[in-house]
Order: structure tokens, then C-alpha cells, then sequence
């Protein structure tokens, strides 16, 4: 009987032995991976009026282009531009486009998953346009009109998580500040969800 089982069982398990999966030691290191991404993103203005202090929301899309420098840290480049302004009594306030660039460090939390921070600098380029200046209602935003915001350059900052749903293939979920206006005191924070390829 075990010389039965020997015969029947023996190839069987050499064609396991040999037949084995890939391992994690055969993938290409991260570091030499470049990635691609598109995001949605919902840009969250703060502190708009010198009364109310409002709230507001825009909508930009954004495109990234990165690469990692090491298993640990990772370079990237974005541009956005906005398609949906964001509106307040007469004001409306648009980020016609920006471009940042960043340096991060991500940690894998599993196998598939990694949260990441990252910090780097902006520039931003808008408008803000006030469809009724003399309004009493409209003089607490009076102080915003012509370029938003009022300076270009700004330190931003980004954490996030990113999930692997296919081969490569990321689910991306982020939020961090885009910029902060000095002239105007607005405090504009991103929230961006989308996908990213490594290669």
C-alpha cells in the first residue's frame, strides 16, 4: 500500500514543488518602478469673507508622474486644473491650474496596501471674481477680487493610502493642504480619489 501511494503521490508533489508561484524575492524591487496616476479632487477653500468666514467648494482633476527612489521614499510632479469654481453670495473663486512637486515616504501596511505623507511646494494659478461689489452683502469679499490666490508659490502637503486592486494597478485616497494665501489668509485644502500605475 505505501508503495501504491509512493507511486501515485510521488509526482504529484514534485509537480507542486516545481510548479511554485513567484515569490515576493523575483518581483521587481519598488525602487525601480515610475508610476502614472489621474485623480478627481474636491479643493476645500477656508476662511472666505472677513465676516463669515465661509466654507466653499471647488473641482479640479489632476495628473501624476512620479517615481520611487527608494523602497521607502518616492518623487513626484502634479498638475491639476479646476472645471468647477466655487461660489458664495456673488463670489466666485476658480483655480484655473496648478503644479506641485513632492518628496514622500510610504509604509506598506500589508502586502497590498501603503499609507504615505508626503511634502513639497505649489504653485497655483486663479481668479476670483465679485458679480456685485457694492452689495453690502459682497464688501466682506471685496478684499479677494483679481488673482487667486494672491501669492502663487506655496508649501503643501499630502497623506494618503493607496490600495492594489489590479496587477500594479492602485486604489488612491488622499487629502492634505494645497495652499495657504498669505494675502488673503484663505487656507485651501485638496481631497483626491482616483487610480495609479506603477511600471
Amino acid at each position: 500500500m505505501n508503495q501504491v501511494l509512493r507511486t501515485l503521490l510521488l509526482p504529484g508533489l514534485v509537480s507542486v514543488i516545481t510548479s511554485t508561484p513567484v515569490t515576493a524575492a523575483d518581483d521587481v524591487p519598488r525602487e525601480e518602478l515610475n508610476y502614472v496616476g489621474i485623480l478627481a479632487t474636491a479643493l476645500e477653500h477656508r476662511g472666505v469673507g472677513t465676516v463669515t468666514e465661509e466654507e466653499v467648494w471647488s473641482s479640479a482633476a489632476t495628473l501624476v508622474v512620479g517615481g520611487h527612489i527608494t523602497d521607502l521614499f518616492h518623487a513626484e510632479l502634479r498638475a491639476g486644473g479646476g472645471y468647477k469654481d466655487a461660489t458664495v453670495e456673488g463670489l466666485a473663486l476658480s483655480v484655473d491650474y496648478f503644479a506641485s512637486w513632492y518628496l514622500g515616504m510610504h509604509y506598506p501596511l500589508t502586502d497590498y496596501a501603503n499609507v504615505y505623507g508626503q511634502f513639497g511646494f505649489s504653485y497655483i494659478s486663479g481668479e476670483a471674481e465679485l458679480a456685485n461689489p457694492d452689495a453690502a452683502e459682497n464688501r466682506q469679499f471685496s478684499y479677494l477680487e483679481g488673482d487667486y490666490p494672491d501669492s502663487s508659490f506655496s508649501v503643501s502637503w499630502l497623506a494618503g493610502m493607496d490600495v492594489e486592486i489590479l496587477s500594479n494597478t492602485y486604489l488612491v485616497l488622499e487629502g492634505g493642504r494645497l495652499f495657504k494665501d498669505t494675502g488673503s489668509d484663505v487656507n485651501t485644502f485638496q481631497f483626491s480619489g482616483g487610480l495609479r500605475y506603477e511600471f
